[in-house]
């Protein structure tokens, strides 16, 4: 019995090859008289088929038996430290989603989300935008094509204030809310980009004022930026859906040739901001003697840009595993107030 693949063919070649003992046999058929080939014709093959069945078997069982040492030769230590590939980061804006979901939370918020396509009624009529205002215009806002006349127009989403609306139909007073997702505007630059990332709050209530307003953004930037000494401005502006409206702005400094937030060297535009319209308040079936409120809205990418030193925000949309490694953060890292928010 051949003891390895090696003996195993030389017993093939020795039986079956050119010059094989079967092979001979076969060849002498040739030779035969018709009754000799009809008797000996079948033992021959038989033999042949014998033989081959035999070293087919045993060549199995030989490949068994290889497979079986080289498995139980190639055993791991589990024990031994591991060289892991580099591991996935958590992207800068997931990040400071989980941040600003944190920070809202203590003050009393939740989170609402709403659909990013969107119809013309929730995205712009019920927010009190006139019909000539430039927002509805093709070049910043993607419209899809109506599939018939008279249906209502379609898109994407400009700003997050749609789920505002929503929650505004769909849930009684008093209504504490910030509405984060992507918003989409046909732009694209070094600080703009087709799709982006927005926060929008609404707060609304019995007694509202613009000092809460104030008291809120106060709070909220001083524990994103994890800085005492965050001063806030508000400027009158206009805002079709707020009255009276306000930006916001923040104080900086110069650190290192580079604008940091806290301080009061100069100001910097973060946020939008004001009471909501009456007008808004009744869009939703609500009373506006009786309820009243307050909203804010500022773009995460713009916030991440502002916290953690980035320069170019298309740099967040490239996929650049360099950037990612060298600004993501570790799924450990999950933002807490008692750690701090950017730990």
């Amino acid at each position: 019995m051949a003891a390895g693949p090696d003996a195993l063919e030389a017993v093939r070649v020795h039986a079956l090859g050119k010059q094989g003992s079967v092979t001979a046999l076969l060849k002498s058929l040739g030779k035969m008289t018709p009754d000799e080939r009809q008797v000996q014709g079948p033992r021959i093959h038989g033999l042949r088929e014998a033989v081959n069945a035999a070293i087919g078997a045993r060549k199995e069982k030989l490949e068994a038996a290889l497979l079986a040492d080289k498995l139980a030769s190639e055993t791991l230590d589990m024990t031994l430290p591991v060289d892991m590939p580099a591991a996935g980061t958590v992207h800068p804006v997931s990040q400071v989603m989980d941040e600003l979901a944190e920070i809202f939370a203590d003050l009393g918020f939740a989170v609402a989300t709403g659909p990013e396509i969107e119809d013309d009624w929730h995205n712009f009529t019920a927010l009190n935008i006139p019909d000539t205002h430039p927002a509805r215009a093709m070049h910043d806002t993607f419209y899809f094509p109506a599939k018939e006349s008279g249906e209502q127009k379609m898109l994407l989403r400009t700003h997050t204030s749609p789920v505002q609306i929503r929650t505004m139909m769909q849930s009684e007073p008093p209504i504490r809310i910030i509405a984060p997702g992507r918003t989409y505007r046909s732009d694209s630059d070094a600080t703009h980009t087709p799709m982006f990332h927005q926060v929008e709050g609404l707060v609304i209530d019995k007694g509202i004022t613009l000092g809460h307003l104030k008291w809120t953004l106060e709070t909220f930037l001083k524990a994103f930026f994890e800085r005492d000494d965050v001063v806030l401005r508000l400027r009158p502006s206009y805002f079709p859906f707020t009255e009276p409206s306000a930006e916001v702005d923040v104080g900086f400094s110069v650190e290192k040739g580079k604008r940091v937030i806290g301080g009061s060297q100069g100001w910097m535009e973060v946020l939008g901001s004001g009471m909501v319209h009456p007008k808004v308040i009744a869009a939703c079936g609500l009373d506006p003697d009786e309820w009243q409120g307050f909203a804010f809205g500022c773009g995460i990418d713009r916030l991440a840009m502002l916290k953690y030193g980035m320069d170019d925000l298309r740099a967040f949309f490239d996929g650049d595993l360099r950037w990612l490694r060298h600004y993501g953060f570790s799924a450990l890292d999950v933002p807490t107030l008692s750690g701090g928010v950017g730990a």
